[in-house]
């Protein structure tokens, strides 16, 4: 009997109960504290209507909270299959995908609603940097910072080319930019800022560094990989 392995499961096992268990009280947390705004959208977001609803910031976040557990079976049908098909870290790859989309799609959405002058007022671009910052207020700072952040604490646990500091940096800025220039070439009556991309790509940086201990370890080797038999001597 291998003792070795029996004794790193329960560990490997624990920290992925703790990921998952912190994963659930983040957005519990969340919910909490923003469920009044939530609410409002609720009734219209329930009924299905598109107006009150997914062109709403409140609507947007409401269906995103109520779509986790759908991400949840999205990951656990993902990492079953690959444990079926002998996949190696298949929770951790599984967890890095879904968490990708279901945590960044929706704050880009965001991001991306046309205000009021859409296609009349033509594109504004701000490129002094800082000059913007002291305008964005708590709430419009928080909020640049978490549009990449899932990709910057996912992204690294996924793709091991992308597991440095710089990377992620390099990755949450160009995303950030297009973003940017999509704003401005589609006319949505917002303001292309640098400070947007500097924010979004501190964000990135901010969550990538919380899931170091996870996605240094993608870098290397798997652990499970079969090594190659030694040649005989002679």
């Amino acid at each position: 009997m291998n003792h070795k392995a029996s004794l790193a499961a329960p560990p490997r096992r624990t920290r992925r109960i703790v990921l998952l268990g912190l994963a659930i009280l983040g957005v519990a947390s969340a919910a909490f504290v923003v469920r009044r705004p939530l609410m409002m959208s609720a009734p219209r977001c329930m009924a299905g209507r598109w107006h009150g609803c997914f062109d709403t910031e409140n609507g947007v976040l409401l269906m995103m909270l109520v779509t986790v557990p759908l991400a949840a079976l999205a990951v656990w049908a993902l990492a079953r299959s690959r444990r079926a098909t002998g996949g190696a870290s298949a929770w951790r790859t599984s967890l890095a995908e879904v968490g990708m989309v279901h945590g960044t799609l929706p704050f880009v959405w965001i991001t991306m609603m046309p205000g009021p002058g859409a296609g009349v007022v033509p594109g504004r671009v701000s490129l002094v940097p800082l000059r913007d910052l002291l305008t964005m207020g708590p709430l419009g700072i928080i909020g640049n910072l978490l549009i990449f952040a899932a990709l910057g604490f996912f992204a690294p646990m996924r793709f091991a080319a992308l597991a440095s500091v710089p990377r992620i940096l390099a990755l949450g800025a160009g995303c950030s930019v297009l973003v940017e220039t999509a704003q401005y070439v589609l006319r949505l009556d917002r303001v292309s800022s640098v400070d947007d991309v500097l924010v979004n790509a501190t964000g990135a940086v901010l969550a990538a560094l919380a899931s170091r201990r996870w996605w240094r370890t993608t870098a290397q080797a798997p652990p499970d990989q079969p090594r190659a038999p030694l040649a005989p001597a002679g």
